[in-house]
């Protein structure tokens, strides 16, 4: 597999993940906490600044591998399990059309 395919794959799964997160904020099933939680995930991946700054190594970066994919999962758990598997269909047929 080339590079430039795999780098395809991986924009077209962060789309997925970002479709998924934000049908699953929209929709009224989805507990309030929840919805807290993928904004709070969004927003500290879109701000410009860390709770630890970039510049120290690799502790910079590991904050945010750490923080955001924790606040999505924790708000994953508490989605109900029906909820997320019907935006998942929906958005599994609308790739397929």
């Amino acid at each position: 597999m080339t590079f430039r395919k795999r780098l395809r794959e991986i924009a077209h799964s962060l789309r997925q993940h970002l479709t998924l997160y934000t049908a699953l904020y929209r929709d009224p099933r989805t507990p309030w906490l929840a919805r807290c939680l993928l904004g709070a995930a969004l927003g500290y991946a879109a701000l410009p600044f860390d709770l630890i700054p970039d510049f120290l190594p690799v502790i910079g970066h590991l904050d945010d591998v750490l923080i955001v994919p924790g606040l999505i999962l924790l708000a994953l758990r508490l989605v109900p399990r029906e909820v997320q598997d019907e935006h998942r269909r929906q958005l599994l047929m609308k790739e397929t059309l």
